[in-house]
C-alpha cells in the first residue's frame, strides 16, 4: 500500500544515498580517469577525490559541504493514486533529511538574504513532472552544488551559426570556467527550443549515466567531439592541469524556432550526485541506484 510515510522514506533514504554515494558510474569514470591520468598533479588530485568518496561512505557523512539546490525528477503513471499529494509530502522529507542526515541549509530569499534554514523556500525544491501511462512513480533526486551551478551559462546564437560555432562556444565556456567547476566535470549541453528549454535540457542532459551511449548517432559522435575537445584544455583535475577536464559531455536537444538558436551549458562537479527509486502502484520499491 502506498501511503505518504512510504513516500517520505524513500525520498529521505533517496538524499541520503545521493549526497553519501556516488553512482557506479561515476565512481568508475573517476577510477578511469585516476589510472589514465598523466600528471602528477592531476593524479594527485583524482587521488584525494577517490579517498573522499570512500571516507564519505565510511562514515555515512555528506561527501561535500555544499549538498546543493535540492531538484527532483519525477516521472508518473496517471494511474498512480493521489498525485495532487505527492509534492507536499517531498517537502515535508526535505525538511526532516536536512536535519537528519544533515543537509546544509541552502535555500535563501534573494531579497530579505534570510535563509529558510530548511531548504524549502519559493520553487525549491523544484520539481519537474512528466506523466505517463501506468500506475508508479519514479523519483530521482538531484542535489547540485553551486560551485558548478555558477559556472553554466546561455547564449541565443543565431541560427546561421551552425554546429561548429556551438562546439565552439561550449569549449570557450570550458576554458573560462577554469577550475571554478570542480573539473573532472561532467558537462550537459541542451540545444534548440526555447530559452527555458535549452537550459532544462541539458541540466537533464547530466542525469543520464556517464556509461550510457546516446542512441542517436549524429549526436554521440558530436558528444564524443567535445569530450576529447575538453580534455585537450589541460585544465585537469581541480584546474590545476591534467588529462582529465571532463568525465562526461552529454547533449540533449529541442526543435528550435526558425529565427532562433539557444545553446545551454550545464557544468556538474565530480560529486555528480543523483538517485533514482520507483515505488509501484503496490507500494513495492525498487532503488534503481544502490541503497543504504
Amino acid at each position: 500500500m502506498v501511503t505518504n510515510i512510504l513516500i517520505e522514506e524513500v525520498v529521505v533514504n533517496l538524499l541520503r544515498q545521493s549526497v553519501i554515494r556516488l553512482p557506479e558510474d561515476v565512481k568508475k569514470a573517476l577510477k578511469n580517469a585516476y589510472n589514465n591520468e598523466r600528471s602528477i598533479i592531476g593524479k594527485t588530485q583524482l587521488k584525494a577525490i577517490l579517498e573522499n568518496i570512500e571516507m564519505a561512505e565510511k562514515t555515512s557523512t555528506p561527501m561535500c559541504q555544499d549538498t546543493g539546490i535540492i531538484s527532483f525528477y519525477l516521472e508518473a503513471g496517471s494511474k498512480f493514486k493521489d498525485l495532487h499529494r505527492i509534492e507536499d509530502v517531498i517537502r515535508k522529507a526535505v525538511r526532516r533529511a536536512t536535519r537528519e542526515i544533515p543537509l546544509r541549509p541552502n535555500a535563501v530569499d534573494p531579497f530579505t538574504e534570510e535563509n529558510t534554514a530548511d531548504n524549502i523556500g519559493r520553487h525549491i525544491p523544484y520539481i519537474h513532472w512528466r506523466i505517463l501511462e501506468g500506475n508508479f512513480l519514479k523519483i530521482t533526486v538531484f542535489p547540485k552544488g553551486c560551485g558548478s551551478e555558477n559556472m553554466c551559462t546561455l547564449r541565443m546564437m543565431m541560427p546561421s551559426d551552425g554546429l561548429k560555432t556551438v562546439k565552439e562556444f561550449i569549449i570557450d565556456r570550458v576554458i573560462e570556467a577554469g577550475g571554478m567547476p570542480c573539473p573532472p566535470t561532467i558537462i550537459g549541453v541542451g540545444i534548440g527550443g526555447g530559452s527555458n528549454i535549452a537550459m532544462e535540457l541539458a541540466k537533464q542532459a547530466l542525469l543520464r549515466p556517464l556509461d550510457q551511449m546516446n542512441p542517436d548517432v549524429r549526436i554521440a559522435r558530436f558528444e564524443r567531439e567535445l569530450y576529447e575537445a575538453v580534455n585537450k584544455t589541460g585544465i585537469g583535475p581541480m584546474g590545476l592541469g591534467g588529462d582529465t577536464t571532463t568525465l562526461a559531455v552529454k547533449v540533449e536537444y529541442a526543435h528550435r524556432h526558425p529565427a532562433s538558436y539557444p545553446v545551454a551549458v550545464a557544468f556538474q562537479c565530480w560529486a555528480a550526485r543523483r538517485a533514482t527509486a520507483i515505488i509501484d502502484g503496490k507500494g513495492k520499491i525498487e532503488y534503481i541506484t544502490e541503497s543504504i
